[in-house]
């Protein structure tokens, strides 16, 4: 741990720190990772760390916020919607813990579901959480394809993000989420069940 010299107490760990941790680190979002990985005027400890998170709260906006200097938008780019599920498999009374289908375990599994929207330059690495939602459909009354409807609107409306295509699973392509992309004016790229009907033209339907 590293001492102010103006306070002579310990740095206080920062939102920036955090925030940069999040989108530099693929998989270990643990305390004592991030430790590791804090050097010289940036070490931190384990404790302070663990503080840091039981105070602030991080929010999607104060994400986008940290976020948005860092892109390179335009049409070409894209917009990708996917949802992850921290494994809580061994917990049982941490909040928003529930049983819920995870790709990556590909079955039913304990934990928090998180949906996240990404945007890209479709160059390798370049990557950026754009926004997230927590998955709390007893908190908040919200299924995941609303969650996925209002995280588009506001990356169109109050974002103002150019990407023109959006790439998401077959649990996104439900009528009306494919429709909102139809009608702002975007492209998409899904899967679909085999058991959905699709028209072809307007004529039909």
């Amino acid at each position: 741990m590293t001492i102010s010299e103006e306070t002579g107490k310990p740095r206080d760990m920062t939102k920036g720190q955090y925030v940069e941790y999040l989108l530099a680190t693929p998989g270990n979002y643990t305390c004592a990772n991030l430790a590791n990985h804090l050097e010289g005027e940036q070490t931190q400890s384990h404790d302070a760390i663990s503080d840091f998170l039981g105070s602030e709260k991080l929010t999607p906006r104060g994400l986008w916020q940290a976020v948005q200097p860092l892109l390179h938008d335009g049409p070409e780019c894209y917009l990708i919607f996917d949802d992850s599920v921290q494994d809580k498999r061994y917990s049982h009374k941490i909040e928003l813990v529930k049983l819920q289908y995870s790709g990556a375990e590909g079955g039913l599994v304990k934990g928090i579901g998180v949906l996240n929207l990404l945007h890209s330059t479709g160059n390798a690495g370049e990557f950026y959480p754009v926004d997230y939602r927590v998955y709390d459909p007893d908190g908040d009354g919200k299924t995941k394809n609303q969650h996925f409807r209002e995280m588009l609107i506001r990356a169109h409306s109050d974002k103002a993000l150019q990407a023109q295509t959006l790439l998401f699973d077959s649990w996104y392509g439900s009528v009306d989420n494919l429709k909102l992309i139809e009608r702002l004016g975007r492209f998409f790229v899904t899967t679909l069940k085999s058991n959905r009907l699709v028209s072809v033209s307007k004529e039909q339907g």
